[in-house]
């Protein structure tokens, strides 16, 4: 197993580490002290940064002013994006419109993708359904009318909705299909209920009442919200590692400052071993997580499907990522709930991340459907 970068894909992340190195987590107010969200809006010149760096057509084809690289370089561009905390829907925009290209029309693809990829158009996506346990694709039914698709149901939890052009949700049909819609934010029948994550940001849950749109605005093709789901949750595992090595970072650097009786704490056994226990945890979410993203990526084969590789690289990042926020807490002492320090915003960011579209139970549960499913010679 060679996890050895291209040029390409590491010249992806020294773009991003240019952006992302003026971001400070501080920048918004703290959600421990926030009623609400934090912000009302995104991070728009951070966005307008991304996307004069190229990094948000990363993904596109060339004919769409794009770079046409793979997930797995846009993964290291999200693990660089967690390491600061960075409000922008990077993961959704891209997710999206890599669903576009690969799905859609012609068409579609023509008129969404030059625009998101220059930043001018927002594009996320309805992941977790009406409760945030069922699948999301049931939340909502998809009807066909001669030219024109109607959409009712409800998903709950939707990130960045108030600040996106438009919303890819998914929904299934009377038959069960699952299809893709790209709803316009402002399209007659739709409303959005704000919301507040649990590391602060607004979300919205998205209501659907008779919404119309046309035959060229839906993606029927077998497969992909699957495909999709499978992305956005590999996204998630890498804003998870990026998150747990910034979290280690600061750790090391508390620890090696912070004396007792005339030591550094990090020179003290039980401290060394904590922290070498969470450096284990980040290197097995590393290679579960390029695992699953080349998996995506390249679509080789394997022993199970790619959503095998996804379940076991989701479970390692939401088990993981916990554990490292909380040996930080723990080692930092009082300090780390200090919300003059970042650490506790790390900490609220990993729990949304932990939970985000599954938490590790979940992916227990659907690898072990798998392995039943898939007899291993």
């Amino acid at each position: 197993m060679d996890f050895t970068f291209t040029e390409e894909q590491q010249a992806a992340v020294e773009a991003a580490e240019a952006v992302f190195a003026d971001v400070v987590p501080d920048s918004v107010p703290s959600p421990a002290l926030t009623a609400g969200a934090v912000a009302d809006d995104i991070d728009r010149p951070l966005w307008r940064k991304l996307a004069d760096a190229d990094l948000l057509s990363l993904v596109l084809a060339p004919e769409y002013g794009g770079a046409g690289l793979d997930p797995v370089a846009l993964c290291l561009v999200l693990r660089e994006s967690a390491r600061v905390l960075a409000r922008v829907p990077l993961l959704e925009n891209s997710a999206a419109a890599l669903a576009v290209q690969t799905y859609a029309t012609d068409a579609l693809r023509a008129d969404l993708l030059p625009r998101a990829g220059r930043g001018e158009l927002v594009l996320t996506v309805a992941a977790a359904g009406h409760t945030g346990h069922d699948p999301a694709e049931l939340a909502v039914t998809a009807r066909h009318e001669e030219t024109v698709w109607i959409l009712d149901g409800i998903q709950t939890a939707v990130p960045w909705a108030q600040s996106a052009d438009r919303i890819l949700v998914p929904a299934h049909t009377g038959d069960g299909t699952a299809v893709l819609a790209l709803v316009p934010r402002l399209q007659s029948g739709v409303r959005l209920d704000d919301q507040t994550s649990t590391n602060g940001e607004r979300h919205a849950e998205v209501h659907l009442d008779s919404v119309r749109l046309r035959d060229e605005e839906m993606i029927n093709a077998p497969g992909a919200w699957e495909w999709l789901r499978n992305l956005l949750t590999t996204g998630t595992c890498a804003l998870a590692l990026g998150l747990g090595q910034a979290v280690l970072a600061m750790t090391g650097a508390y620890t090696s400052k912070r004396e007792q009786f005339g030591f550094p704490v990090a020179t003290f056994q039980a401290v060394a071993v904590q922290a070498a226990d969470r450096y284990i945890d980040l290197r097995a979410m590393e290679a579960t997580l390029w695992q699953a993203a080349w998996r995506i990526s390249t679509g080789a084969n394997g022993a199970l499907p790619p959503a095998g590789d996804v379940a076991v690289a989701k479970i390692w990042a939401s088990e993981g990522v916990r554990r490292v926020v909380q040996t930080a807490q723990h080692l930092h002492g009082g300090f780390g709930a200090d919300t003059d320090y970042a650490l506790h915003r790390y900490h609220a960011w990993a729990k949304q991340l932990e939970l985000s579209l599954g938490p590790a139970a979940a992916h227990e549960e659907a690898l072990g459907d798998l392995l039943a499913a898939h007899a291993l010679g």
